[in-house]
Formats: structure tokens, sequence, C-alpha cells
């Protein structure tokens, strides 16, 4: 059996790759010039796939799925990759789905020598477990809101996300080891002139590429910081009163985008909306229609450049 980590299989499944996909080889022939069986050129064309020697890539001229990515592109100013699932497909499934192709996308993002915010949440989650290797050199990872709450300190569940990304591509990942809401904004804004924290604020500042999603309290999928303990009753009461419609960071944010005014915003570590738009290339990945309303106020704050949706997803936003 091959080992999928050793040099010389790395070689032969990239020649298996380059003969069966841009010479138009059969298998049985490549099978032949390399001297080996038929199925030993499957798993090494599925290696080559699997490891992102290969990058299949599929641009239809026609159908629902283009119309609907010119139609995001001209309303929101977005490029949009609109992924095909099944209407009677569940939450889950959905939300794979949509994870797999923008874990492909991100192959195309990532650079050397970049800095990458990454915002956790279960969206994020599943794209960083669908990430494709591709070492790239000197690229930081930095987490973009603070994940401790009065349960836990969530480090163990931010940092999987980061050491995934940071992993995937060589990099190193760099935490943010404070609260996601600071009980009081005196102490947040003291933290903010800590020379450590400062560290992290400024590596957010000179970020290349965030990757997020939007959070939603009404979503099938549970929004971490709906779901994790992270809000009070009387919190999300005033969530509601005020007219928020979802969050992006631990940001929150109204139907128009608008996020000002919004106390507990005051207490959120999440980066400022000014720092996110100075961001080159913003990728927000959003599946389930019950997100719908919070991605249409991250669209209308424009905090996306990039955007990979489901099906359902972009057919209510062209709605």
């Amino acid at each position: 059996m091959e080992d999928a980590t050793d040099p010389r299989t790395v070689q032969r499944a990239l020649t298996a790759a380059h003969l069966y996909y841009v010479q138009d080889r059969t298998m049985e022939a490549i099978a032949q010039e390399l001297r080996t069986s038929r199925s030993t050129v499957s798993r090494l064309l599925t290696h080559a796939r699997a490891s992102g020697i290969v990058d299949i890539r599929i641009r239809s001229p026609f159908g629902a799925p283009q119309l609907l990515e010119e139609h995001l592109a001209e309303r929101f100013g977005v490029t949009a990759q609109v992924v095909p699932v099944p209407d009677d497909a569940s939450e889950v499934e959905r939300l794979e789905r949509v994870a797999v192709a923008a874990a492909h996308l991100l192959n195309e993002l990532v650079q050397a020598d970049m800095t990458v915010g990454v915002a956790w949440g279960s969206t994020t989650a599943a794209v960083s477990r669908r990430l494709v290797p591709k070492p790239v050199h000197g690229t930081t990872f930095v987490q973009l809101n603070g994940s401790g709450n009065t349960h836990t300190t969530g480090l163990l569940y931010a940092s999987e996300i980061l050491s995934r990304f940071a992993g995937a591509y060589g990099g190193s990942a760099q935490q943010f080891p404070v609260p996601a809401f600071f009980d009081d904004p005196r102490t947040k804004h003291a933290m903010w002139r800590e020379r450590s924290t400062r560290r992290i604020l400024e590596m957010q500042a000179a970020m290349d590429l965030v990757v997020f999603s939007t959070g939603s309290a009404g979503s099938r999928v549970p929004s971490q910081v709906y779901s994790g303990g992270y809000l009070e009753a009387q919190e999300l009461a005033a969530l509601e009163a005020e007219g928020v419609v979802g969050d992006v960071a631990t940001v929150f944010f109204r139907a128009d985008g608008t996020s000002d005014r919004i106390p507990l915003n005051e207490r959120a570590t999440g980066p400022h909306f000014d720092v996110l738009r100075r961001v080159a290339r913003r990728l927000c990945v959003v599946s389930g229609v019950s997100k719908v309303d919070s991605l249409r106020g991250a669209l209308a704050a424009g905090l996306a450049t990039d955007l990979v949706v489901d099906e359902a997803v972009a057919r209510a936003l062209a709605d």
C-alpha cells in the first residue's frame, strides 16, 4: 500500500494526475507507464485531489448557480460562489457542502506572508475540517475575537479552529486570550492598552484576508455565540429591542448594517467594522436560509468581498 506522506508517492501522484487530467491518458495506459495496477492509479488520483495537487473546478456556462452569482455580484458588489444543494438536504449536509466549497476557495486566497483573521464559530469550524493542505511561507492566522465566558475559557474551541488553519497551510496561529464580552467597557479599554493585547490588535489591523460567517439567534444550525452560554436572557432581549439581526465576530448589527449605539458592542472583543472593511479580501461563508436576515445585514454593512452560500440562501438574497 502506498504511503501518502512518502515523497515518492507524492511524485507518482503528481505524474498520474498530469497524465490523466492534462494529457487525457486512460488509467490503463497510466498503469502501464507507471508499471503498477489500475487500482493503484485510482488511489494516486484520489490522493492528488485530496492533497491539493489537483484542484477541480466546475464553471457552468448556464443554469441557476451562475445566474445567481451574477445577480449577487451586481446587487451586493461581491464575488459569489453558489453551491448547489438539494432542497431536501439537512442543515448539517448543507453546511458541509458549503464548507467544502469555501475550503477549496481558500486554497486560492491564502498566499505566502499573509496575515489571515479567523472568526471562531460553527461555520468556520466546519470549514477548518475541510481545508486542503497547501504549505505556504510565513502565513499567520490570528483569532478575531475572544472566546471566554462565565462557563469556559473557550480557548480549546477557538484554538482547534486556528490550529487546523495553521496546520493546513504550514503557518502560525495567534490566539486572542480575552473574553468574548467584558463585563464592563472600562475593563476592555484598560485591557486594550496592554502591550500583549495591542500586539494582537496590530496584527488584526494588518490583515490581508479575513474568514467569517454571520451569527444569528434563529439559525437552525446553532450559532456558537447564541448557544454557547455567551449571552444572558436580558442581553438577548436587549439585542432584539435594538433590532439586531446578527453578528460578525461578536459585534452585532441591525438589518441596515448599522452597529452604532448597541450597548453590548462596547463590551465585545471583535474588531470594529471599520477594521474589517479595510481588509482587502473578506470571505463570508453562510449556509441555511435561517441566516439570510443576518447575511443581508452583513452585506449592507459592506463586510464581505467574497461570498460562499448554498443555492437556497442565494435565491433568498436574490428575492
